[in-house]
């Protein structure tokens, strides 16, 4: 047996909906954003978890209670899953940050592996720190399923470590809306992509909802 490590973003927040740059601000999830978590829950209580791994924002922990709260399971929380720093873009529109910040924004557009936005993250930073909570499932959960719950740029960029691709093309390559899952099996060979960003055990009209 392998260990199968599923990786969930959170469900629908605010600035999801309309595309603001939210990291360290801490929203909470839209009443959507809620049925997501229990329609998660409900499809995947079933499975036999071993673990549940959490980025400790408000978000994100109200994804994972409701399958925590099926199954009886504590969510183990980690900084190291936190979604990037966008510095002084936070809470800005794309619209705000070409204007202000114009330079900074070309820069962490073309290679976001190096260039942080204005007093954020680089995805490089984000990698090693993420890549430390993996370790960590691997070392202590080396067969069975471990749920992952974090954010979109984080859960890209670890996907990316783990595949072989270039971090600075994490937004070009991988993709993973609200509330999707993605699976990775780890076995002889490494890291096995099996799903990317499934989203079918939300009922369709939550499926259709628009947003990033």
């Amino acid at each position: 047996m392998s260990l199968n490590l599923y990786l969930l973003r959170h469900g629908e927040t605010t600035y999801s909906k309309t595309g603001g740059y939210c990291g360290d601000l801490d929203p909470e999830l839209t009443p959507e954003g809620m049925q997501m978590a229990e329609a998660f829950a409900q499809t995947y209580r079933s499975h036999p978890w071993a673990a549940v791994f959490v980025s400790p924002m408000k978000r994100t922990i109200a994804t994972a209670a409701p399958l925590c709260d099926a199954v009886g399971m504590d969510m183990q929380l980690r900084d190291g899953l936190k979604e990037i720093r966008y510095g002084q873009w936070e809470g800005e529109t794309l619209e705000f940050v070409k204007q202000h910040y114009p330079d900074d924004y070309i820069r962490w557009l073309t290679e976001p592996a190096w260039n942080p936005p204005t007093g954020g993250e680089t995805a490089v930073e984000i990698a090693s720190r993420a890549s430390l909570v993996i370790a960590e499932i691997e070392a202590h959960y080396p067969t069975g399923n471990v749920l992952v719950v974090s954010h979109k740029a984080t859960l890209r960029i670890i996907l990316c470590s783990l595949l072989g691709i270039d971090l600075g093309r994490y937004r070009d390559r991988i993709n993973t809306l609200v509330a999707s899952v993605s699976i990775v099996k780890f076995d002889v060979h490494g890291p096995l992509l099996q799903v990317l960003g499934d989203r079918y055990h939300l009922p369709e009209h939550l499926r259709n909802l628009p947003g990033t």
